[in-house]
């Protein structure tokens, strides 16, 4: 007697290529909707939405010229928002660079014979205004008390930034040649210390305590190579910042005949060895 062999079934391994194309296909779809409806303003999207409206058969009603209007005063409303702002942080820029360059101007008035030895150097940068002092003019070698001459020096230059109100770093650099005293262990608590003496003395002459920070920096971030007396006496020196107030944030919100009328939202409108 004869068996009939059972047909065997096989699985079809390809059949999850059907599920994924749909969601491939499903996926593209959502992100051209999104991105065509991330970069229209509120007219476009009513337009976008008539279009469809009119695809799929319903009835959806059409942009009146009232409606082109309002959009098109709360278009010019914000521009002028944004076109007033713009002004006021320009003509603030603007004030602030002259108030900087007259404090150059002012620094390098009472600094005037050091920097002709060419012991000092006045500068503006992207951070403030830069007073780069040589050691020698306000330190003995090796100490961190400042010398007579350098403090009557020192107290013209706080007359100069005792009004002001712009945060001042002051800091403290050597060379790399090591010092190992009971005083000063390193270049580190050297640097540091000669910082200080200058803070102090600002204070004492009326600038305020908590507008001054004291930085000791040791030998890093030489101006010279080291590896010549030259370099290491011009790596030695104090450097005095005033540093740029920080222009208004465009995300502030918005102030006096600047703010937002109804229906708009106001927020639609940073070792001297």
């Amino acid at each position: 007697m004869a068996f009939r062999r059972k047909r065997v079934d096989r699985d079809n391994h390809e059949r999850w290529l059907i599920s994924y194309a749909d969601f491939i296909t499903l996926l593209f779809a959502f992100f051209v909707v999104m991105y065509a409806i991330s970069s229209v303003n509120e007219n476009k999207y009513k337009t976008f939405g008539i279009s469809l409206g009119s695809a799929f058969g319903t009835n959806t009603p059409k942009p009146t010229d009232s409606s082109l209007i309002r959009l098109n005063e709360q278009e010019l409303y914000f521009k002028s928002i944004i076109d007033r702002r713009n002004a006021r942080l320009a003509e603030q820029q603007r004030k602030q660079n002259e108030r900087m360059q007259n404090l150059v101007g002012k620094l390098n008035q009472v600094m005037d014979v050091l920097v002709k030895n060419g012991q000092v150097t006045v500068s503006q940068t992207s951070r403030g205004v830069m007073l780069d002092i040589n050691a020698s003019a306000l330190f003995a070698q090796g100490e961190a008390a400042l010398a007579i001459a350098a403090q009557n020096t020192l107290s013209e230059v706080a007359k100069v930034l005792v009004d002001g109100d712009q945060p001042i770093e002051v800091e403290g650099y050597t060379d790399n040649v090591p010092i190992s005293t009971a005083i000063y262990p390193s270049n580190w608590e050297l640097s540091s210390a000669r910082a200080s003496s200058v803070v102090r003395l600002f204070i004492n002459q009326g600038v305020e305590a908590k507008r001054l920070t004291a930085v000791g920096a040791a030998d890093n971030n030489p101006v010279l190579s080291n590896d010549t007396p030259e370099g290491r006496a011009r790596n030695r020196r104090v450097t005095i910042t005033v540093l740029s107030p920080e222009l208004e944030k465009l995300s502030m919100p918005l102030t006096g005949n600047e703010s937002a009328t109804s229906g708009v939202s106001s927020e639609t409108a940073p070792v001297a060895q």
